[in-house]
């Protein structure tokens, strides 16, 4: 499509430094086409406050403001979340926001007759792939826009200098510049003093952790915290059955105190260079451990040892922009079925940083004091000898004609 063709422009809006300016960037190199802002809101808050003012200030004709925390929660973190998905540590929390938020922004681009999706992912990142693989999903022949894929800015200093030159509000200052993405799942931390991997990241530094605090400064006395799950779904918190999403709000706030889920890591980008972020997940971590000590007594050995493997995959998808996919679909299916007895309650401790088990109770688990017991039981020890021998077997034969051909 030329861009003279292109009239009415469906922008994913956040508000924060790229999307703020692409509104102005658009209308001037696309022919002052109609710019819809849609801000799909995936439980980042206060980033929400005066959105719509400042994307009709600078040349929106109207802004959506999408509530998507339930669909998020419960289509794209729990069922990640029962997989035991990660990508190299990392728990996808901007991976699995993306698909959610694309696949609402193809909904009103489709309802408003748009010509043309736009993003401000850079042609650096992942995001780009994730939003667009969804869009090309659920509207294979939408143009998508990709500004940064365009544009002369090279830096997001260049892009402060046009903010400013073109009287766009920005709630940052060079010194404070992080790249940074915020859901009800985590937070993110990029650039700066963090690109040098020899720097440590500020955890003690006023303004530096928004979602909680160091494991320096947490609380001196534990706190303990108990979460009960219906076939590997959260359902009830220190007895009080609620939804997933206020679950893993109340893990935020008790995490956040108590120094839970900082991640730094240099992780592997879909585009092949290696980049270093600080990730802040404190009710995320809380959950997945609580989650995976509960299928120790819960699953089999094989079943455990398979969708431990499974897992990796899994991750790999989420985090590569293939969510809407065939594998994707079929691996949840079998994380499902894996899930249909893991049932039960966890206690954990939170202190500094650091959570403990206190405790595992299901209907459903396979531990059986009374054969794992050191003491006595109608466990029949001479069992093991008929085992080990036949285990043993080929290790056996091997061995008797490795001697006689060396004879």
């Amino acid at each position: 499509m030329d861009k003279k063709d292109i009239k009415k422009v469906v922008l994913a809006y956040s508000g924060g430094l790229d999307t703020s300016i692409i509104i102005p960037w658009l209308k001037e190199n696309y022919n002052n086409c109609e710019v819809i802002a849609v801000s799909g809101n995936v439980g980042q808050a206060d980033e929400l406050e005066g959105l719509e003012e400042k994307a009709l200030k600078t040349g929106a004709s109207k802004l959506y403001v999408l509530d998507l925390t339930d669909d998020y929660v419960d289509n794209y973190i729990i069922p990640t979340m029962k997989a035991g998905a990660k990508y190299e540590e990392y728990l996808l929390g901007t991976s699995h926001a993306r698909p959610c938020i694309a696949k609402a922004l193809v909904e009103i681009a489709k309802k408003e007759h748009a010509d043309a999706i736009a993003h401000g992912c850079t042609g650096k990142g992942n995001d780009q792939v994730r939003f667009e693989l969804t869009i090309k999903r659920f509207a294979p022949e939408m143009k998508i826009i990709a500004p940064w894929r365009e544009w002369n800015i090279k830096s997001r200093e260049e892009e402060i200098d046009y903010a400013e030159a073109h009287n766009v509000p920005l709630k940052i200052n060079r010194e404070t510049n992080y790249s940074k993405d915020k859901n009800l799942w985590h937070l993110s931390h990029e650039g700066l003093d963090l690109e040098d991997t020899g720097n440590e990241p500020q955890y003690e530094k006023d303004g530096f952790l928004e979602l909680g605090v160091s494991p320096i400064t947490a609380p001196d006395k534990p706190t303990y915290v108990e979460i009960e799950f219906e076939k590997g779904i959260p359902v009830a918190i220190d007895g009080e059955r609620t939804s997933a999403k206020n679950i893993i709000y109340k893990l935020n706030k008790l995490g956040g105190e108590n120094g839970i889920g900082l991640l730094d890591i240099v992780e592997n980008r879909l585009v092949g260079m290696k980049c270093r972020g600080v990730y802040e997940t404190p009710g995320g971590t809380i959950l997945y451990k609580a989650h995976s000590v509960l299928e120790t007594i819960c699953l089999d050995k094989y079943t455990m040892h398979e969708k431990e493997k499974l897992a990796v995959t899994f991750g790999e998808l989420v985090y590569n922009g293939q969510w809407f996919t065939p594998l994707r679909e079929a691996l949840s299916a079998f994380v499902d079925k894996t899930q249909e007895t893991v049932t039960g309650r966890v206690r954990l401790k939170l202190y500094k940083g650091n959570i403990i088990n206190a405790g595992v109770w299901s209907d459903y688990s396979l531990y059986s004091e009374e054969i794992a017991t050191f003491g006595e039981s109608d466990y029949n020890q001479k069992d093991s000898e008929g085992f080990i021998n036949l285990f043993g077997l080929p290790i056996t034969v091997s061995a008797i004609v490795e001697k006689k051909n060396k004879k």
